[in-house]
């Protein structure tokens, strides 16, 4: 296993437990971080796709945060 698949296997989790999050803030949170992680795979393994899909996700979650903030 390699560093990229590693920071690959990171972002998963993180994403995945973004979604077993019951609080919306700290779902968007643990979000960008999984997102941010993508973007580093992507990256690393030359994936524009990932790169352009996971920056969208981190500026919609940054917009919410934002957007709703207390």
């Amino acid at each position: 296993m390699n560093l990229t698949e590693i920071i690959g296997y990171i972002a998963s989790f993180l994403v995945l437990t973004s979604f077993l999050m019951k609080d919306i803030k700290k779902l968007r949170i643990v979000n960008i971080f999984g997102c941010a992680a993508f973007i580093s795979y992507g990256v690393l393994s030359s994936a524009i796709p990932v790169i352009i899909t996971n920056g969208a996700i981190v500026i919609i979650n940054l917009y919410y945060l934002l957007k709703n903030k207390d």
